[in-house]
């Protein structure tokens, strides 16, 4: 078995593959002994407009609580998760800005920051927890960062009541004033991780595959073929397995584009087929694990919706719209139709979690070697409250933090404690970030 570099990349006309870690991109020594450890990375799963609480939160504490209703579709990673009881965004309340929770919400979810009332270009927020991360760690891989979603999003005009929409629409922030935008198209998130890195090569060679129904892997088949012949069996093994999965999604997201395609001529308006949002939701999930996977990048963020979402759900049983719903009075009908919502939700991160829990690597899985934060910036969206937030920490960091518990923490415990908590397990040291007061006990 020959040594490969650690950065090696199966490339063609335009196009650049990413590899997983192979066991020929270690040193030898390594091999002899222990393995390098995988680095650990940090994701952000946002969703929008409050969740049922009551559906939520477990009736007990510790490691035998049992799982509600929102939470049995992550039965088989039970183990991997843990329910943070009692956090808050503090700056997400109005503080005598009036109107304006959504915006507030999704603004501080990763800041701790109240944000400027303003739909103008005077936007102003703090930075969040995930560029704060790239900011240290993202020099170490391709990008810095990804920033996906599964809704369109404008940067600009007034989308909550007085507050730009680059509020509601995002979750990422480099600076005050910098919001970092998010992609929504899984062909432009598929291109963006293998399509190279000279745009207008990479455009040629889109255009070349498209007119002749190729896959991105026939570009690189002659680098691949290369590149078997120096490896060991397991990891021959290994290249034909990841291969394998990167053809069977670029399939995946061709069929969602004839779906999304086959509705607008059927004259659906946006969202062009809302049955395709799961997909949608899986597709771009699959596509942060890849990148996890090959380490292009080790921090994303990924926001199911956004914030005042009022798109329907027909998935899940729901024609009407969520914001609507999330707006229940106390109406049985509406509580139903949330759940509904809220479960599909948890339904896509189970799907997620599972795929990170079936990749292995160097100290267990992908999911053992993430920190993910999954949950919303509002409690119950009837009330738009900010306190009590429904959180969920999955991953255990590279054996960091301790899972598989629900904790109560003392009411208006900032959120932002957990984020610095969880910023040090991956190697991010900040003393501060938003209305931090310190550390979350009990969290490794």
């Amino acid at each position: 078995m020959n040594q490969i570099p650690r950065r090696t990349f199966l490339r063609g006309v335009g196009t650049m593959v990413a590899l997983p870690l192979f066991e020929a991109m270690l040193p030898v020594r390594a091999l002899a002994s222990v393995a390098k450890p995988a680095p650990v990375r940090l994701a952000f799963l946002f969703v929008p407009n409050g969740v049922s609480m009551p559906k939520w939160t477990p009736a007990t504490e510790g490691a035998n609580y049992e799982l509600t209703y929102l939470l049995q579709p992550l039965a088989k990673v039970r183990s991997e998760i843990s329910i943070y009881t009692g956090l808050a965004q503090h700056n997400a309340f109005a503080l005598q800005d009036g109107p304006g929770d959504h915006a507030r919400s999704a603004a501080a979810w990763l800041t701790g920051v109240h944000p400027r009332k303003t739909s103008g270009a005077d936007i102003h927020n703090g930075i969040s927890a995930d560029q704060l991360a790239a900011q240290h760690i993202g020099t170490e891989t391709r990008f810095p960062s990804l920033e996906l979603g599964a809704e369109r999003g404008g940067m600009a005009g007034d989308c909550d009541s007085g507050y730009s929409c680059a509020y509601s629409s995002g979750i990422a922030w480099q600076s005050p004033t910098t919001p970092v935008a998010k992609e929504t198209s899984p062909r432009a998130v598929f291109e963006r991780l293998f399509g190279g890195d000279d745009p207008n090569e990479s455009a040629e060679a889109r255009a070349k595959r498209i007119l002749y129904k190729q896959s991105i892997l026939d570009m690189v088949f002659s680098d691949a073929s290369a590149l078997k012949s120096k490896l060991g069996m397991h990891d021959r093994q290994k290249l034909d397995e990841y291969l394998t999965a990167v053809r069977e999604m670029e399939m995946r997201v061709a069929k969602y584009e004839s779906a999304r395609r086959a509705a607008k001529l059927a004259g659906v308006k946006e969202p062009a087929d809302p049955r395709t949002f799961g997909e949608e939701i899986r597709l771009m999930g699959d596509m942060l694990v890849l990148a996890f996977q090959t380490d292009q990048t080790r921090v994303a963020t990924f926001m199911f919706a956004n914030e005042g979402s009022n798109r329907s759900y027909p998935e899940a049983g729901v024609p009407e719209g969520h914001h609507d719903m999330s707006h229940h009075g106390a109406d049985a009908h509406k509580l139903d139709q949330k759940g509904k919502i809220d479960l599909f939700h948890t339904t896509q991160l189970a799907y997620i979690l599972e795929k990170m829990a079936s990749i292995k690597e160097a100290g267990g899985t992908l999911l053992d070697n993430t920190a993910l934060i999954y949950g919303g910036g509002i409690s119950d969206g009837d009330r738009h409250n900010h306190d009590d937030l429904p959180i969920l920490l999955a991953g255990r960091a590279g054996g960091r933090i301790k899972q598989g518990r629900h904790v109560t923490y003392p009411a208006e415990t900032p959120m932002n404690n957990l984020l610095l908590s969880v910023l040090d397990a991956a190697g991010v040291h900040a003393e501060k970030l938003g209305d931090s007061t310190g550390r979350l006990q009990q969290l490794f």
